[in-house]
């Protein structure tokens, strides 16, 4: 074995060596990038690094990442989801596992307004965990479908991870938001199924709210405030995806769109505050710093294993695997779902996804196809222990009788479904595929 490849491989041995250390992950990247790029090639290799670093804060593409950041925490600060669950659960309450239903709703209709995970789980499990457990709900459901559905914002447009992707994989961020539509409602439906499963065959799992408690309010009461909750943050959506999946803005453009929207959504709530404002621009702040962080160091880590040839290394890997192409992908999936115990997406984003798309593009895949694929089995990161930040931001707002043993059982079925999520586009293309191209992108 060549000497440049063996200290690929041990470079990606220090990198997981360092994160296991507790090292904060940027940080681990950047380290292990340079001291095996010197060992390789001294400062020779990164004569190369200002000019890519300069690529990534320069991309035109992500400046779409504050503004779609500022836009969603705007309209979390502004209540958004307290509002919307207090119509949606008593509309649904009648239902056996209505008030789960909700939440999927609720999940989906924040996902395509906020997209962060982190506010979403929290707001969810503050407002609907002790209404459940209340109403008989079953702990372990009632904690998946809270995790479930707050990370419904992490392939429903727009999401960070399709910016993200679309910039590594060199594609329009239009045409993954318009390839993720479908999968994303799909795994939402493919929740609602097995809510209303339940309450057919277990009944006592999601017991339906008592008729006493639905009549403190008439429907045509909440139909008037559905109205007004639902439609302001809806039109927004629609305004902005609509715009980019039309070809009518491009998504930076939308993305500013959307920010000047989320304070007039604020504003028509008549919670826009100073007070309001300002901290919208400090997490606004603070998430794009991180993620621009670990992009930057990333890059150090990028350079120094392609240079190292770790690229062919990852070739010949795959030229042991049995199966072709499909079993390539399959292999690269599971990759993302092991590594998803341990990292977060970005991290996996920027590691994974790069060392295996020259041997995508040699085989002609689908990139758009591809993307969605890696995005959807993304979404498990969020929930697989031990490092699930979903299942962490539950646990920090869950009430004394919820133990973590409930919230890791509870997420189960819904990492399974998500898998199952990943089958149905793998072998139906088409649901990734067909809306990109009904709309000419």
């Amino acid at each position: 074995m060549p000497l440049t490849e063996l200290y690929a491989i041990l470079m990606l041995v220090a990198f997981f060596g360092l994160l296991m250390a507790g090292i904060p992950v940027a940080l681990t990247l950047a380290i292990s990038g340079f001291v095996f790029g010197w060992l390789g090639f001294g400062p020779m290799l990164f004569n190369l690094l200002p000019a890519r670093i300069y690529g990534v804060v320069t991309s035109y593409s992500l400046l779409a990442i504050p503004l779609f950041v500022f836009m969603g925490v705007a309209l979390e600060k502004s209540k958004l989801a307290e509002d919307l669950m207090e119509v949606v659960g008593r509309l649904s309450g009648a239902l056996r596992g209505g008030l789960g239903l909700g939440i999927v709703f609720v999940g989906v209709l924040m996902g395509a307004t906020t997209g962060i995970v982190g506010a979403t789980v929290v707001t969810l499990g503050l407002l609907t965990l002790p209404a459940l457990l209340r109403r008989g709900y079953d702990p372990g459901l009632s904690c998946g479908v809270i995790c479930a559905s707050g990370t419904l914002g992490q392939i429903i447009p727009p999401s960070l991870i399709l910016i993200l992707l679309a910039d590594i994989m060199n594609l329009s961020v239009g045409t993954l938001f318009a390839a993720a539509m479908i999968p994303g409602l799909m795994l939402a439906g493919i929740y609602c199924a097995y809510i209303l499963a339940l309450g057919i065959l277990k009944p006592e799992m999601v017991p339906a709210v008592p008729a006493e408690e639905r009549a403190l309010i008439s429907t045509k009461q909440l139909l008037v405030k559905l109205a007004k909750v639902i439609a302001p943050p809806l039109g927004l959506v629609f305004a902005v995806l609509g715009s980019i999946i039309a070809g009518i803005a491009a998504p930076t453009e939308a993305a500013a769109m959307g920010a000047i929207g989320s304070m007039l959504v604020c504003a028509l709530g008549r919670r826009l505050d100073w007070m309001l404002v300002k901290e919208t621009l400090r997490s606004t702040a603070r998430i794009t710093a991180m993620m621009m962080f670990i992009l930057i160091c990333a890059q150090v880590f990028a350079l120094s294993f392609r240079g190292l040839q770790g690229e062919q290394l990852v070739h010949d890997l795959f030229a042991f695997l049995p199966g072709g192409i499909e079993a390539d992908i399959w292999f690269m999936l599971l990759l993302i779902f092991v590594l998803g115990f341990f990292l977060e997406w970005i991290e996996i984003s920027y590691i994974a996804v790069p060392l295996f798309l020259p041997i995508f593009a040699q085989a002609g895949v689908d990139p758009v196809w591809l993307a969605v694929l890696i995005c959807v089995m993304l979404q498990t990161s969020f929930l697989t222990p031990p490092f699930g930040w979903a299942l962490f931001f539950l646990r920090s707002v869950a009430p004394p009788e919820i133990t973590t043993r409930d919230i890791y059982v509870g997420v189960i079925p819904f990492v399974a479904m998500q898998v199952m999520a990943v089958a149905l586009v793998f072998f139906a293309p088409a649901l990734a595929t067909w809306l990109p191209k009904a709309i000419g992108w």
